[in-house]
């Protein structure tokens, strides 16, 4: 059975935590299945934006799991937050993590 995103999310923020990052929800989505984008934000200024992995990228052995795939990276924020406000558009119950 797969976790929620809510729970999936809590624990992200958790392992970030116990690592001694920073993490913030910056859009909360559907608690059961809404869709986790991650945006990675390095101390040199580049970004990086992970998202939800095709279908075809899920292992039949591990169901259960949840696979992430680059959709973006780069100096510029603004390209990859124009690219979140387009998935917001399309699917209004995703999950926004900053890291």
């Amino acid at each position: 059975m797969r976790v929620t995103s809510d729970l999936w999310v809590s624990a992200l923020l958790r392992r970030v935590f116990s690592a001694g990052g920073f993490a913030a929800v910056v859009k909360r989505g559907a608690t059961e299945a809404g869709a986790v984008f991650v945006l990675a934000r390095g101390r040199l200024g580049e970004v990086a934006l992970f998202g939800p992995a095709p279908q075809t990228s899920y292992d039949s052995a591990k169901p259960d799991d949840r696979f992430f795939t680059l959709l973006g990276a780069g100096d510029d924020a603004v390209v990859l937050d124009a690219r979140l406000e387009r998935e917001k558009k399309f699917d209004p119950d995703i999950w926004v993590v900053e890291i």
